[in-house]
């Protein structure tokens, strides 16, 4: 296809189902966050609350939660030391999450320095 074609087809998308089959793209994205990113931001908006009430200031300020899958809560941390310091606590910072997050159904936590 020519590039004068490739833009016709960009131009059709918008308007909605095209003969073809092709679906625009705001739709496919809707039904994207509907399904699949909304029900699974509901329960980790919900943790990563409780991570940053759980945890003390100052380490708040060195982390965020990445990740919440499978019972695995990952937390990346900006830089080796406050790595350490949190694996330190990890196993009470663990039961505590567990203990105001029981929906979330954590197994373990791990950090990652990024």
């Amino acid at each position: 296809m020519n590039q004068g074609g490739q833009l016709d087809c960009v131009r059709g998308g918008r308007r909605g189902r095209r003969a073809n089959g092709a679906v625009r793209l705001g739709e496919v994205a809707q039904r994207v966050m509907a399904e699949q990113i909304s029900p699974r931001q509901s329960r980790f908006g919900a943790v990563a609350q409780i991570w940053s009430e759980v945890l003390p200031g100052e380490l708040c300020r060195h982390c965020e939660v990445v990740d919440v899958s499978g019972g695995q809560l990952k937390i990346r941390v900006d830089s080796p030391s406050y790595m350490y310091e949190l694996q330190l606590c990890s196993s009470e910072l663990l039961e505590e999450m567990q203990r105001q997050c029981p929906q979330a159904r954590l197994k373990m936590i791990k950090f990652l320095v990024g």
